[in-house]
């Protein structure tokens, strides 16, 4: 979906049509752009920015506080929509996902054909538009997905893959950010395609396990399936503070009220976590995370809360001013009828 949230608030206010619009917190309590308009990317203006510095290259910035539940709703549509088409539909948020059309409901032999026809449906049903990539694995389907935006359909047929990669920098591999994008840049690789007949054994020095990953990305060659029903890997709760807090037990408190979010969530879902982690970004924005581990896995809300208490004690809270706390359970498994929920008390912290 293109500019998904910004474009729910365009399409349901046509007062904010054509304007650049960010949607997310307030400027004055730290709030962040949780998605912008085009207009507003015209700016600079990019989701995860502090939405103070928005302001500052946008003046005339719309503002407008996230409504998740009617985001949620048309992100339900746009599925149901997919679904039509085939069952194999693998959701990676509530604007995307991948879909495996080589056999569909519709009988299409063409998945171009299949994009448009995607595209006009959800058009018409929800007002809003989509961009697709077409391609032979999810790798390029991804890329392809947003060579266009807004409105884009880019097909990348087996022939053309090669002369697609060719274009491509070293920011398009997946799992390259800012960071190992520099790393890379730093011994002259500026293309997707310079990791192939790069030194492997420099490559992993500077990557680690992420290198032959990489390779074989750099080659177009990515075999995952699309896996419809993605089982959750982490479910998690954070909280950035208009103040920073500076008082340790109302800190814990706060990472209480967080840890039982999660607790909640694991039982909506049903299911149990193993893993307890805490964020913890500080006021000069370091940040440091701790984890405590189990063997038998729980989502007993009470010992959710005292484990992430615990690990905050792991921290120099109680001597530096905290902007942001947050809390994730991890290695999450489904519960059955006979799962034990009740953590066992005084295990100790590893």
């Amino acid at each position: 979906m293109d500019a998904f949230y910004a474009s729910v608030e365009q399409r349901d206010d046509p007062g904010l049509r054509g304007k650049p619009v960010a949607v997310g917190g307030s400027p004055q309590s730290r709030g962040v752009v949780a998605a912008s308009s085009y207009e507003a990317r015209k700016f600079g203006v990019r989701s995860a920015m502090p939405m103070s510095r928005a302001l500052r290259l946008c003046p005339e910035l719309v503002i407008v506080r996230p409504d998740f539940a009617r985001y949620r709703t048309v992100s339900q549509k746009v599925m149901a929509i997919l679904r039509e088409c085939t069952p194999l539909v693998e959701p990676l948020s509530l604007d995307e996902a991948y879909l495996d059309v080589t056999e569909n409901l519709w009988g299409e032999r063409l998945a171009s054909v299949v994009a448009k026809q995607l595209k006009a449906r959800i058009l018409a049903q929800t007002g809003l538009t989509a961009s697709a990539g077409v391609a032979p694995n999810k790798f390029l389907a991804k890329i392809a997905s947003g060579w266009r935006k807004p409105d884009g359909l880019t097909v990348i047929a087996p022939e053309r893959v090669e002369s697609f990669l060719q274009e491509l920098p070293v920011e398009a591999l997946w799992g390259v950010g800012p960071v190992t994008a520099k790393k890379l840049r730093a011994l002259g690789i500026e293309r997707l395609v310079d990791v192939r007949a790069f030194d492997e054994i420099v490559l992993q020095k500077t990557l680690g396990s992420l290198a032959g990953w990489l390779k074989r990305l750099s080659h177009g060659d990515d075999p995952r399936e699309v896996k419809p029903d993605r089982p959750w890997k982490s479910i998690s709760a954070e909280t950035t503070y208009s103040v920073d807090l500076e008082d340790v037990a109302e800190m814990k408190a706060e990472i209480v009220k967080l840890a039982l979010r999660v607790a909640n969530s694991l039982e909506k879902k049903n299911l149990l976590a193993r893993t307890v982690t805490i964020k913890v970004r500080y006021g000069d924005f370091s940040l440091v995370t701790r984890s405590h581990t189990q063997d038998r896995p729980s989502r007993d809300p009470k010992a959710f809360g005292e484990r992430a208490a615990a690990l905050l004690d792991r921290t120099d809270a109680a001597r530096r001013p905290v902007r942001l706390l947050g809390v994730g359970a991890h290695g999450l498994s489904a519960a059955d009828a006979g799962a034990q929920l009740a953590y066992p008390e005084q295990l100790p912290l590893e």
